[in-house]
């Protein structure tokens, strides 16, 4: 299938990916407890005895951007089987993003020494990616609220969904177009996974999502999208950036309540729940005046460039950044809501 690309910010940088994913990192680091726990009881493998002591073990990691987040993640997983097994095991592990992605600073800086025999695969997650069942256990944190794709609906004038100056997933109709694109995505997903993993591997799913009953510009990040969305707004009005472009700028990022992912993944029927846990998210990130305009920036940067040109860039981040610092009290009321974080372990059904 066709897909759009937004990969990180590369190279390691100022405003690289790899030095300000500290939030997503967070997401790798509350999980770490309850992937450990998951694999201890339910990843099960037969040892093959004419291959002696030693046994293979494939691991990928989906929407690893250029670390070092997914490095963390990697060896969060390969600590956990180890101890459960306590045997001699080979790991390859398949570290997969978008053809765009910067693997050179991803492979520039793997740790040294690994226990693990490190591949790329570039391509994106919502196809097939590896040969079928060849995969024992596939991770992925804070990649599948990415959409592979703007909803058509969202950037057409003529439809009941069009967005207008909203940059986000924001009033009844837009949601909907949004939520429609998210299940296609999401069922691609399921489906090549199917078909990736062996019978009875798992799949580790870590991403965030709104509070079931809620919508999303009523948390944190909905509210600082809103920000962003109007910083461009002002340029426009200026004149230094058109207000077609505006309007037809939208960002590809959809968060699901907990019940929605739930039936989705019943509805695909491919694999079972084992274990999905929810916890509240944090509005530090949000509030820190320094850090989350740079996350910001390094995730978004380059598809701004591409719709807007690299002229505006600076300047747009300049007003995001003052917009960000004087409107800190809106991320405080009592009405505001954080995101929640999922943590899914699924087992492929044999």
């Amino acid at each position: 299938m066709a897909t759009n690309e937004h990969p990180m910010n590369g190279g390691d940088g100022k405003i690289s990916y790899a030095r300000n994913s500290l939030a997503q990192k967070k997401s790798v680091d509350a999980s770490k407890k309850f992937i450990s726990e998951a694999i201890a009881e339910l990843f099960d493998i037969e040892f093959d005895p004419t291959k002696g002591s030693s046994m293979g073990i494939r691991i990928a990691d989906l929407g690893c951007a250029t670390g070092p987040n997914t490095f963390y993640a990697v060896q969060n997983i390969i600590d956990a089987i180890d101890s459960k097994f306590k045997r001699s095991l080979e790991f390859q592990v398949f570290f997969n993003d978008h053809v765009n992605n910067d693997f050179n600073i991803l492979f520039r800086s793997l740790p040294f020494p690994r226990q693990y025999f490190p591949v790329g695969v570039p391509g994106s997650f919502y196809g097939r990616l590896f040969p079928k069942h060849s995969i024992d256990l596939i991770h992925s944190s804070s990649s599948l609220n990415w959409l592979s794709r703007i909803p058509k609906d969202v950037a057409d004038i003529n439809s009941p969904a069009w967005n207008g100056d909203s940059i986000y997933c924001k009033g009844k109709e837009v949601a909907k177009a949004y939520s429609s694109q998210y299940k296609e995505d999401f069922e691609n997903f399921l489906n090549a996974r199917a078909l990736e993993l062996v019978g009875g591997g798992l799949l580790v799913l870590v991403f965030g999502g709104i509070p079931n009953g809620s919508s999303f510009n009523q948390t944190t990040i909905g509210k600082d999208y809103e920000i962003l969305g109007s910083s461009m707004v002002d340029m426009a009005n200026k004149g230094l950036i058109s207000k077609e472009k505006v309007e037809s700028f939208n960002l590809p990022l959809y968060y699901a309540s907990p019940s929605e992912i739930e039936k989705l993944i019943q509805d695909n029927g491919c694999f079972s729940i084992e274990r999905m846990e929810t916890f509240p998210g944090t509005r530090k990130n949000i509030v820190n005046l320094q850090m989350w305009p740079m996350t910001v920036r390094a995730a978004f940067e380059a598809m701004i460039r591409n719709h807007f040109g690299g002229e505006m860039v600076e300047e747009l981040f300049e007003i995001y950044n003052k917009k960000h610092s004087d409107n800190v009290s809106i991320f405080e009321g009592d009405d505001v809501l954080t995101l929640v974080q999922l943590n899914i372990v699924l087992k492929r059904k044999n």
